[in-house]
């Protein structure tokens, strides 16, 4: 890490543990006292997802991107690609902590390239996953089901944290800032 306190950290779950809305709730509510940025992903899903604030690109502008060295990692999942520009580590510099809304799948990576990484999971009970699924509307019944089962199966990764979201985003935000706490 460059930057006296600052932390490279990176947050994993299930779709629909709420990962989004805990960092858009941190966003802006965050203590002055506690440096941080959020880092924006680079997604090809369309603009105007109001789940999360991201750069939209093509498949085609992804792969340019990709070709052109522009993020820190990347990653598929669910049928879409996400980055991490590079640029969005460069608060890391200034002192300030980088929060990365990550993916298991991106883990082993993440971690080869950042080995001071501090890895966070959010989770919420099965039942919880599948109510706030449905809420988002963003798939197919069967779709979600289909996630949840394949949630249930995913091996245990080795994690510095886990936050229980089964309360409000402003409660699981807390436990954030507890463990980025001084």
């Amino acid at each position: 890490m460059t930057g006296r306190d600052a932390r490279l950290v990176y947050l994993i779950g299930p779709s629909g543990a709420g990962k989004d809305t805990v960092l858009r709730w941190l966003s802006s509510h965050q203590p002055q006292a506690l440096r941080l940025h959020v880092a924006r992903r680079t997604i090809t899903r369309p603009a105007g997802d109001a789940h999360e604030s991201h750069e939209a690109v093509t498949p085609a502008e992804f792969v340019r991107l990709l070709r052109t060295g522009a993020f820190a990692l990347h990653w598929e999942a669910n049928g879409l690609r996400y980055g991490i520009r590079r640029e969005e580590l460069l608060a890391l510099d200034g002192g300030s902590s980088v929060i990365i809304n990550g993916s298991r799948a991106a883990l082993y990576e993440a971690r080869r390239r950042y080995p001071e990484l501090f890895v966070v999971q959010i989770t919420a009970g099965i039942e919880l996953l599948r109510q706030r699924l449905l809420m988002r509307g963003r798939e197919q019944p069967e779709v979600i089901e289909s996630r949840l089962s394949r949630t249930a199966l995913l091996p245990m990764v080795s994690v510095d944290a886990v936050i229980h979201n089964e309360g409000t985003p402003q409660q699981a935000a807390m436990d954030l800032i507890a463990l980025l706490g001084p």
